[in-house]
């Protein structure tokens, strides 16, 4: 059992001042948990501090962990000169380590710290706080940044420690990342390449485009390493640049002819969810978890809760959306999913039906719909899910919407993305002064004149 210590009077400098030399024998100052501070008083000269650890046992261990702030210098060279305060923490930390030394957990914390720190290391961590919120993008598409790492990242770099990561390599892998066809959804632990062409300059764009998003999150992961993991090397990614003038976008959309063969070729629920695209440019996600709720028909507004920003939004709804929601909504419970559709719980068998239930959408559930339906409107090309949402954004855009109402119906940050994305549709000075000023050559017709266009009629108003 420990013993117990008698506390001398060593806190001040006027205490010890006043205390017969013991150089052999400090005086010791209780700290708890068997740790005492001691003050070792030579002859001549200031003192010094001692730590002392007592165990379970009665046995003693002991260390010099700092000279005294006397007024005359210490004796002993090289020590750190520490006051009262100081002396008893650095004597409390000296006690912790050695109760961990004993335990074999300084040990372990040494092994751990032995191994050097990797890519994969960064990106764990990394990511561990972004989804929590606590790095710069508040956790906004965690899971696709992540799925992103896990694709393009961790297969190439992952074991790669920071301290070998060279600029070289990762100039590298990004040129890779570019040069490389896109891969298309496949079953777990296999990995499937888009057939493209890979010499199209706009396929090149958009691949240079993805890999500077890859970069991005790399040099993200890197950067929170170096600032809140202690990594002590040179952060040579800082000199690797993202490929330049590959984030203008062609935005593809559907018109208003198109609109309605794609509508029509789409099943009966899955057309409730195009619908709903159409009428708000809300994406997939945010359709898929909408509830009956989040229809105001009072204010003709959807309201989404938590969009990809991280932030709430409303978007306003023309006539048509308001009927719309209306006749969809009607009768249904204010928590109930919006958009639904059939799914089979249960298979036949020989004595009964199958059983079908209605289930919200699931993640990625639309791929192969929106396959299936542009193959059957014949629309000459593969549309993405998202493009209903630009198409929603360029047919205002066309009537002459504000790109700031864009912005906010969509929700974006703010207007750079929307100016980007859809400002060649709006009205323009040039387009306007172009088609007043050259004349007509009478050169057109001469290219096919048995083809007589088919256009759309005008909406009214345009």
């Amino acid at each position: 059992m420990a013993r117990k210590t008698e506390d001398a009077a060593i806190t001040t400098r006027k205490d010890r001042a006043g205390l017969a030399p013991r150089p052999g024998n400090p005086y010791w100052r209780s700290l708890g948990r068997g740790e005492a501070l001691g003050y070792r008083k030579p002859e001549t000269g200031g003192g010094v501090w001692v730590a002392r650890l007592q165990n379970d046992k009665g046995n003693y261990r002991k260390a010099v962990i700092g000279a005294a702030d006397d007024a005359e210098p210490c004796a002993t060279p090289g020590l750190t000169v520490m006051d009262f305060g100081k002396a008893s923490r650095a004597a409390h930390a000296w006690g912790e380590q050695q109760r961990k030394v004993d335990s074999g957990e300084a040990a372990s914390a040494a092994k751990a710290a032995a191994k050097p720190l990797t890519v994969a290391d960064a990106i764990e961590s990394y990511f561990a706080a972004y989804a929590r919120g606590r790095t710069r993008g508040g956790g906004k598409g965690a899971d696709h940044a992540m799925m992103a790492a896990k694709a393009h990242i961790l297969p190439k770099l992952g074991s790669t420690p920071l301290a070998k990561l060279t600029n070289a390599k990762i100039t590298a892998w990004h040129d890779a990342l570019a040069d490389a066809p896109p891969r298309v959804r496949s079953a777990k632990g296999k990995s499937k390449a888009r057939e493209v062409d890979m010499d199209d300059e706009d396929v090149k764009r958009r691949r240079r485009a993805s890999a500077n998003r890859v970069l991005t999150i790399l040099k993200a992961a890197l950067n929170y390493a170096k600032a809140k993991m202690d990594y002590p090397g040179e952060d040579t990614w800082r000199h690797v640049k993202p490929f330049g003038k590959v984030d203008a976008p062609k935005i593809d959309y559907l018109t208003p002819d198109e609109i309605t063969r794609f509508c029509n070729a789409c099943p009966a629920d899955f057309r409730q969810l195009v619908t709903g695209a159409l009428l708000t440019g809300a994406r997939y996600g945010e359709l898929a978890a909408m509830r009956v709720d989040a229809f105001d028909p009072n204010a003709s507004m959807i309201h989404i809760p938590r969009s990809k920003s991280g932030k709430a939004r409303h978007i306003a709804l023309n006539d048509e959306g308001v009927a719309f929601f209306e006749r969809l909504t009607a009768g249904q419970p204010g928590k109930a999913h919006m958009f639904t559709h059939l799914v089979m719980t249960k298979q036949a068998t020989r004595d009964a039906a199958a059983v079908f239930e209605r289930a919200p959408w699931g993640k990625s559930q639309q791929a192969r719909l929106m396959a299936a339906a542009c193959k059957a409107a014949r629309l000459g090309r593969l549309i993405s899910f998202h493009i209903l949402r630009h198409t929603h954004a360029s047919l205002m855009v066309q009537r002459g919407a504000e790109l700031t109402v864009i912005a906010e119906q969509l929700g974006h940050a703010d207007t750079r993305v929307t100016h980007r994305n859809y400002a060649h549709l709006g009205p323009s000075y040039v387009k306007d002064r172009v088609r007043a000023t050259l004349p007509n050559m009478g050169i057109g017709a001469a290219v096919a004149d048995n083809v007589t266009p088919l256009r759309p009629a005008k909406a009214s108003g345009a």
